[in-house]
């Protein structure tokens, strides 16, 4: 025991100094060796009982996300935790296998992307021990706000005096420095200037200037951090989003994005973690082209999980066009997600439908007719700065409800099969899902939000009274029963099928332009669901011959409950209908 103790503690070091040797390429030897020492102390792996399994996949078909702030659901009379935990035992039957809570920690803008204590829970939404309660029974994942913090918070206030924890934990530039390729997603300066004892300093703002970006050439930043990630994992954490990742490192004459020190970065954290709880996730949220997300599953040596960003601006184009030929070419040119790594799905989040993830994808035409249409449906538009100057549209701002009420030609009679069909589309594709609350809920527009808090992305962030939505929720007639009902229903359905499996094979179907279409096949190949989806508001008439069905076994659509036995035959899908076409049930 002693020699294996000791083999996997000394590969545990030489990983954690090879990563630390890429990211600070001219720190002295000693320097490193301290700093391998102090992140194995503070993560508790002094003696590390055993090699973390490579490429295994910490999850299956049964595995659904809900996506939500901690307080999107209230009672007057207890704390907001306590009531989402009520609405995921009481309200969604089994089917809800995880939670991403947003930030729930204190914080002073961007409804807690601007993080003032990483260590407290916010008092609106809760305790530890409320959260310790949730990671008890489900799967919780926490943001790992790590680019930026508040500009209110300690840690910045004592970069203001100069002096304190924290006060070199910032990241500062020069204007006269060459910033003029620098990415960013906001239209505001880069630059803050900041009074300080030493004089006049810039720090540097990727986002608002409440929220500064920390600095990860300061090593005591990076054990920071650390620190955190430890924190979290005692608190019952199990997947961590490393939010806005792509901007960590800087440096001045380059895009300051996706740099290699920040994928190292990935790659510390992930060997960090698998050791500390071999279970435990990591997925990077990085609102960016396809090609560049995609590279931040590595060599499956970096994060678990990425999200799958183009989706939701492309399965809303193919649904308000009719026309999937732009999906299509997308899905036949993503990857398959290596063993130990898996796409994130989601079609709605607390933030907006962003449009850089189909740069290179869509035509610009076609971007500006999804905008058009989006406004005519009560969406708003977020922008970002070009280093000309102009202003480039970043982002959809509108819940999808709404989004999927009408097609190009203005709203029609369908909305709820199209925005159900959206729905059935995500839930069958490689990958694991994720589900907005707001989505499942089919919560409409908030503009009241949005002029109480003058952000375009409140549109679609409400707040539920939950007393009031348990009636709804048991209203035959509303449309929020109708579509919490379907989704639950789909999620049942998927979670028992193999061939669901968020590695299974998959591949794109070419059926025409009404039907969207893709065939999975489980691991062990004993199931196939071809999933066959019309995107259109007219009926479609496929031959089943197109499909190549295995004769000797029986086919039926596992929505409908319809069997198939000749498969010479045609099959009518109406519109906005999705065949789950099954060689078992």
């Amino acid at each position: 025991m002693d020699s294996v103790l000791s083999s996997a503690s000394t590969q545990l070091a030489g990983q954690v100094e090879n990563h630390l040797q890429t990211i600070y390429q001219t720190a002295a030897p000693e320097v490193i060796a301290q700093l391998v020492s102090d992140l194995i102390s503070i993560m508790r792996l002094g003696s590390v009982e055993q090699l973390p399994v490579p490429y295994k996949n910490h999850w299956s078909q049964q595995d659904v996300i809900m996506i939500t702030y901690g307080d999107s659901l209230y009672r007057d009379d207890e704390r907001a935790m306590t009531t989402l935990h009520t609405f995921l035992n009481e309200q969604c039957d089994g089917v809800i296998s995880g939670v991403h809570v947003l930030p729930f920690f204190p914080y002073s803008s961007d409804d807690g992307f601007a993080v003032s204590d990483y260590y407290q829970v916010r008092e609106s939404v809760g305790e530890w021990q409320d959260i310790q309660r949730l990671s008890a029974e489900y799967r919780l994942m926490s943001d790992l706000v790590i680019n930026h913090g508040s500009g209110e918070s300690e840690w910045f206030q004592n970069f203001i005096k100069g002096e304190g924890y924290g006060h070199d934990f910032f990241y500062t530039a020069s204007p006269d420095e060459d910033l003029s390729e620098v990415v960013r997603p906001r239209t505001s300066p880069l630059l803050r200037e900041v009074q300080t004892p030493e004089g006049l300093k810039y720090v540097w703002c990727t986002f608002s200037h409440d929220q500064v970006d920390f600095d990860f050439r300061n090593t005591e930043v990076l054990k920071e951090f650390v620190k955190i990630v430890r924190f979290y994992l005692d608190q019952g954490v199990n997947i961590f989003r490393l939010d806005a990742i792509a901007f960590l490192w800087k440096e001045a004459g380059t895009s300051c994005l996706n740099l290699e020190q920040t994928h190292e970065v990935v790659r510390l954290f992930r060997t960090l973690i698998e050791y500390a709880c071999p279970t435990a996730m990591i997925i990077t949220e990085t609102n960016i082209p396809s090609r560049e997300n995609l590279s931040y599953f590595g060599n499956a040596n970096e994060a678990h999980c990425v999200y799958n960003f183009s989706l939701p601006p492309l399965l809303l184009h193919a649904l308000i066009t009719g026309e999937n030929f732009y999906l299509k070419q997308w899905m036949m040119s993503m990857p398959p997600a290596q063993d130990g790594t898996a796409f994130f799905n989601f079609i709605a989040s607390h933030d907006g439908i962003g449009l850089r993830p189909v740069e290179g994808i869509l035509p610009d035409s076609e971007v500006d007719l999804m905008i058009a249409t989006m406004q005519d449906f009560g969406g708003h538009v977020s922008w970002r700065a070009l280093d000309n100057g102009e202003k480039k549209p970043y982002e959809i701002n509108i819940a999808l409800f709404e989004a999927l009420q009408g097609t190009v030609e203005g709203k029609d009679a369908f909305g709820e099969a199209r925005f159900l069909c959206a729905h059935n589309i995500m839930l069958a594709l490689e990958g694991i899902p994720g589900i907005y609350l707001h989505s499942l809920l089919g919560t409409l527009n908030d503009y009241e939000r949005v002029k109480t808090t003058g952000h375009s992305r409140s549109i679609n962030r409400h707040k539920w009274d939950y007393s009031e939505l348990e009636v709804l929720l048991a209203d035959e007639t509303t449309h929020h029963q109708r579509v919490f009902k379907a989704i639950k229903r789909l999620i049942y359905i998927r979670s028992r099928q193999k061939a669901f499996h968020p590695n299974a094979t998959q591949f794109t179907l070419h059926l025409g332009e009404q039907i969207f279409g893709f065939w999975r096949q489980s691991i062990d190949r004993t199931q196939n669901i071809f999933c066959l989806n019309n995107i259109s508001s007219e009926t479609a008439v496929l031959s089943l011959s197109d499909l190549n069905l295995i004769s000797t076994q029986d086919w039926s659509d596992l929505l409908s409950g319809e069997h198939y036995d000749d498969l010479l035959g045609s099959i009518e899908v109406a519109p906005y209908q999705s065949v789950w076409l099954s060689n078992r049930s």
